[in-house]
């Protein structure tokens, strides 16, 4: 994608039922092949969705270099700004949420919500602490959320996997998390599951569009 390509990238049904603002991680940008299929699933699934990027991965795609995220500070004020770009555009239900870093920042905007203008977070992969470091917990914050938030979770993920969330003592009670079997942080899930990675995007789409409907999944 060049510098003359649209800030946002949108994927949206004929008749949508909710508009979701999906971020990228920290190392991919948002039309990584992860990014651009999920996106694609969840339209297919009656979700618009609007996609954008952080500063840091904007300026990467001019200077074509690798940039570290911005500072968090930084990735709320740019949640801010789209949030109140797409809050204003129409009546649809505004959702957020993104891919691992991209989904955590939702949560840290979640937790200081002022208004109600957003009606839930969807997170994908959420990074429960740093490579390598399962004692640095991302967990302090949740508790304060008072909005729905979905995690869809791969077992084996590295950032948080089954085993190791099964021991956090509070993650809040808005928290709701959607194991995908066999699955690792990209949600990914091993051959031997018999479940192929696009089929767990479709059915990471379907458990999504679910929570957003208010169904129980």
């Amino acid at each position: 994608m060049g510098k003359t390509e649209p800030a946002v990238l949108l994927d949206s049904p004929a008749k949508p039922f909710a508009r979701l603002l999906l971020a990228h991680g920290a190392g991919a940008p948002m039309d990584s092949p992860f990014m651009n299929d999920v996106a694609a699933a969840l339209a297919q699934e009656g979700v618009e969705v609007v996609r954008f990027e952080f500063p840091y991965m904007a300026e990467r795609r001019i200077a074509g270099k690798r940039r570290p995220p911005d500072r968090t500070e930084k990735l709320l004020a740019t949640w801010d700004e789209f949030i109140q770009r797409y809050s204003k555009k129409s009546r649809l239900p505004l959702w957020i949420g993104g891919k691992s870093m991209g989904g955590r920042m939702a949560t840290l905007w979640a937790a200081q919500l002022q208004d109600h203008s957003v009606k839930g977070v969807i997170c994908l992969g959420y990074p429960f602490h740093p490579p390598g470091k399962p004692a640095q917990l991302r967990i302090e914050h949740l508790p304060q959320i008072k909005i729905p938030v979905l995690m869809v979770q791969g077992e084996r993920d590295s950032l948080g996997s089954r085993e190791e969330v099964g021991t956090y003592k509070n993650l809040g009670k808005s928290v709701s998390i959607k194991w995908m079997a066999t699955a690792n942080h990209d949600l990914k899930p091993l051959r031997s599951s018999g479940l192929s990675h696009a089929e767990s995007i479709v059915t990471i789409a379907r458990w999504s569009a679910e929570y957003i409907r208010g169904k129980q999944i």
